[in-house]
């Protein structure tokens, strides 16, 4: 097994493709966030004597909180676009018959869905704390002349440890889909629309509850702060909902793999 995530990791970092999904995620990250630095450095430096800040004029908020919620959401934004980074990686096996070679490497499907889901997983995580570590550090200049700990307290750590659980969960929804559709435009295009189901809000309204199940919507649901957003669920209930759904699509791509022909 060792031998086989091994494998499949050397297999994602040397596609030339990774590189420039990641570095496009990665410098689209990083514009945004210098873009907006002159805003955090102005609503900090306005930050009163008891402690307030304006991030959005007209809406003083604790200073501390704000400011991690504004940390995490930040990592959050950028995390839309794991699940298509996802697809590509898991779209190259259907290129040029590269499943059939893989079966031909690992014979036991089983051993090789799990080899590929726990690869992808880590590239994910990888790529998960370099937005993370982007999201601080450009906050970090921020706030360095008030209180540079802010962005390494134990909330702003917990904050960004339940941002790497969602990147990796929801990005390997797009992976899973990608491998039962053997399509990386078929990955991309679901993850998209689940993208589009939760932003669009219509349904939060509508029905809650059926809202709560959605990925992007359990994103939200585990990581934005119920006093400043609409959540649809609490933490718990999200947190369950994204391990839910990676284990059934992942189960479900290992079964049709199974009962596929390799091509």
């Amino acid at each position: 097994m060792l031998a086989a995530v091994r494998a499949e990791l050397t297999k994602i970092l040397t596609l030339r493709v990774t590189w420039i999904v990641t570095g496009g995620i990665l410098a689209l990250h990083l514009l945004v966030n210098v873009a907006n630095l002159g805003h955090f450095s102005t609503a900090v430096a306005g930050i009163t004597p008891d402690g307030l800040i304006e991030l959005f004029a007209g809406r003083p908020r604790p200073a501390h909180r704000a400011i991690v919620d504004l940390q995490v959401a930040a990592s959050l934004q950028m995390g839309l676009f794991l699940p298509g980074l996802a697809a590509v990686l898991a779209g190259q096996e259907f290129r040029a018959h590269q499943l059939g070679r893989s079966l031909l490497a690992v014979p036991r499907r089983g051993v090789l869905i799990t080899a590929k889901t726990v690869a992808v997983a880590a590239y994910l995580l990888f790529v998960s704390v370099l937005i993370a570590g982007i999201s601080t550090a450009v906050l970090y200049v921020a706030v360095r002349d008030w209180d540079p700990g802010v962005v390494v307290s134990g909330a702003a750590l917990l904050g960004q440890a339940r941002f790497l659980a969602f990147a990796v969960l929801w990005g390997l929804v797009g992976y899973a889909v990608t491998l039962i559709a053997r399509s990386t435009l078929i990955g991309v295009v679901a993850s998209v629309a689940l993208i589009a189901v939760t932003m669009t809000q219509v349904l939060a309204g509508l029905a809650p509850a059926l809202d709560a199940l959605f990925p992007l919507s359990a994103g939200r649901n585990l990581l934005l702060n119920p006093e400043e957003n609409r959540l649809t669920a609490g933490p718990a209930h999200a947190l369950a909902v994204l391990l839910l759904w990676p284990l059934l699509t992942v189960a479900v791509a290992g079964l049709l793999l199974h009962r596929r022909d390799a091509r």
